[in-house]
């Protein structure tokens, strides 16, 4: 397994996810290593659970946007929002699923690599793992590698990414790894009191994974009290200002700011050696910018998939990236492509007040026949 040289030590923080899943983590890694780039490198890795070699023939209804790279990479729509916040050019091989994971084990196996071994997921699993994890972080000269587990604890699909997880705490030494672990704290109706005992639950199965979490996040549609911080401390063997709140924000690009202000970024300098000031002065310009548009535009994007806008989330971004940079307010009108191909509407009545259409890629030619957008 390949090492960190004693000339370079890479500094290793996991995202994990409990309770339920969409609560954001990947805004929550990118956001983090904002936080942590003005001085340092930071490379954002992405463990997949499921069997496919890559999301490139998933539906995006049912998992969302496929991201694609430069290098021609498919990945999880998460890198996106690690190129927006990071300013990186991502790689394929920054995004592991366990499809690519289980057929180099086969293919090793096959070429006689464990000489006669019987394969199995602990040790060899686990091992190939964390060798990747290495070796990215030795390519790229890494100062921090930000690996983001996807699920939640507690999935089947992801122990494997979990057990590397607590494997490489001796791997790469205690003061190189941290862990930051995304709960929520839900308000239910008619109480009206934040309740942490799902974060509780989540934090306890983390922890008969073998990882005890150094930072929790705790998504909240409202800051959290002193009580539920002091709760969660006690109950999960944290430091009080340790507890973060993740807060329900109208701009995903708040979050760094949300994060700064509680104090994360000098958590992780004390905890990890290192220090890395953030510096938001153009990240609260853009901010700025998208509060104060001066015109309007109307844009049309034109798809099959429309009912889930994750599905062209990356097209999203790039339009609030333009208001942001224009200060122009583009609005944008969600168009049904197979309404049109049915006859259900006409393409002009489709487009009526629109200044500008996008047509972004699909799989096949459902909803994108030339002749319905002439």
């Amino acid at each position: 397994m390949t090492r960190m040289s004693h000339e370079r030590k890479t500094k290793f923080i996991f995202v994990t996810g409990g309770v339920l899943s969409g609560l954001g983590k990947g805004i929550a890694a990118a956001s983090i290593g904002h936080l942590l780039s003005s001085k340092l490198k930071v490379i954002p890795m992405k463990l997949d659970g499921y069997l496919n070699t890559d999301p490139g023939t998933m539906n995006p209804i049912e998992h969302g946007e496929v991201f694609v790279l430069d290098d021609g990479g498919e990945v999880d729509m998460d890198f996106g929002h690690y190129e927006r916040y990071l300013g990186v050019t991502c790689k394929f091989e920054w995004n592991l699923t366990m499809g690519k994971v289980f057929d180099e084990i086969r293919e090793k196996e096959r070429r006689g690599d464990y000489l006669g071994k019987t394969v199995q997921y602990i040790p060899h699993v686990v091992d190939l793992i964390k060798h990747k994890m290495f070796s990215v972080a030795e390519k790229e000269k890494a100062d921090i590698l930000l690996v983001e587990i996807g699920g939640t604890v507690g999935d089947i699909e992801n122990e494997l990414y979990v057990e590397a997880a607590r494997q490489m705490k001796k791997e790469a030494g205690g003061r190189n790894v941290l862990y930051v672990h995304l709960t929520y704290v839900p308000i239910p109706s008619g109480v009206n009191e934040q309740k942490s005992k799902p974060t509780q639950q989540s934090v306890n199965v983390l922890r008969q994974k073998g990882i005890q979490p150094d930072v929790i996040i705790a998504r909240c549609s409202e800051y959290l009290d002193t009580k539920i911080k002091k709760k969660i401390a006690v109950f999960c063997d944290v430091d009080e200002d340790a507890v973060i709140t993740g807060v329900d924000v109208d701009d995903v690009y708040k979050i760094p700011l949300v994060f700064e202000k509680q104090g994360l970024s000098e958590i992780i300098h004390k905890r990890l050696g290192i220090y890395s000031p953030p510096d938001m002065r153009i990240w609260e310009t853009l901010l700025h910018n998208l509060e104060h548009l001066d015109k309007d535009l109307t844009i049309a994007i034109c798809g099959k998939y429309t009912k889930l806008e994750d599905s062209y989330a990356s097209i999203i971004e790039s339009l609030m990236h333009c208001s942001a940079h224009t200060k122009h307010k583009i609005n944008l009108k969600w168009i049904e492509t197979t309404d049109i191909e049915e006859g259900k509407t006409t393409a002009s009545q489709a487009l009526a007040g629109v200044h500008g259409i996008i047509v972004p890629g699909g799989f096949g030619s459902r909803g994108q026949k030339e002749r319905y957008l002439s």
